[in-house]
């Protein structure tokens, strides 16, 4: 039996990987000036490739990120916080202040840009609320993620919303505990394998992943053969409707 259906947030309700490709596609034509001027960026670290090579720059964002996250944890804050400190390495601090502005600028339209609904997601949460308590579970910028609930117009399918600072067995195991749910008792919905699907499956609890076509790198992660719980992939959030009535007729 299921007693509570959690579902991740961004990218799976609704798109978010796709604002910030589009803030790094314009974090490298920022530097564009910086490297014609010198015809590099400031010198990579031994053995990697040279600092003009875009690759090697979204390779030194992606870094710059994951030495923040214990910092700045997940989100839009974080992300241009790395963005700046990346221009600042890679330019020898030649970055003006006008420029850091423009990350500032790129920062903000991604905060307010348009909630844009993944599609089937409504009926999904319509057909499921009929039936279940459905839980939204999700990390980042606290002001930004209740924003996005607020303007999604999904708020009313929800019982409640879990805006946490990182998805791991702990916080699972509390968000389950506050609400007197077992593990095996549980659904959580995601497109994350590191943070939606391994966690809930660890601590014995299902998880259907719903893999979307852009995926952030920190988030690919290989499953291990054996999990206490059960892992399930659909290839859209429309079918989720039919697997979770399938998983609510056995013990």
């Amino acid at each position: 039996m299921i007693d509570l259906i959690a579902f991740d947030a961004d990218d799976t309700l609704w798109h978010n990987e796709d604002l910030y490709q589009d803030a790094r596609d314009r974090f490298r034509e920022l530097l564009q000036p910086y490297m014609r001027a010198t015809g590099s960026l400031a010198s990579p670290p031994a053995g990697r490739r040279d600092g003009g090579d875009p690759a090697a720059l979204d390779d030194l964002v992606h870094e710059t990120e994951m030495r923040n996250l214990p910092y700045f944890g997940f989100g839009v804050t974080s992300f241009t916080l790395s963005l700046i400190e990346t221009a600042i390495a890679v330019t020898g601090g030649r970055i003006t202040g006008a420029a850091i502005g423009e990350l500032l600028g790129i920062a903000k339209e991604m905060i307010s840009a348009e909630v844009r609904l993944i599609d089937e997601v409504e009926d999904t949460l319509a057909a499921l609320s009929a039936d279940y308590p459905l839980l939204l579970i999700t990390k980042g910028d606290l002001l930004h993620q209740e924003d996005k609930v607020a303007r999604s117009g999904l708020g009313q399918y929800f019982s409640g919303v879990e805006v946490v600072s990182d998805k791991t067995p702990e916080v699972y195991r509390a968000i389950l505990k506050r609400r007197g749910v077992e593990p095996s008792r549980f659904v959580m919905i995601g497109n994350s394998l590191r943070s939606d699907i391994l966690p809930v499956a660890a601590l014995g609890g299902r998880a259907i992943y719903v893999p979307t076509e852009m995926t952030w790198i920190y988030d690919v992660v290989d499953l291990p053969d054996e999990l206490p719980g059960n892992v399930y992939r659909v290839g859209r959030v429309g079918e989720v409707v039919a697997l979770i009535r399938s998983l609510g007729s056995g013990s």
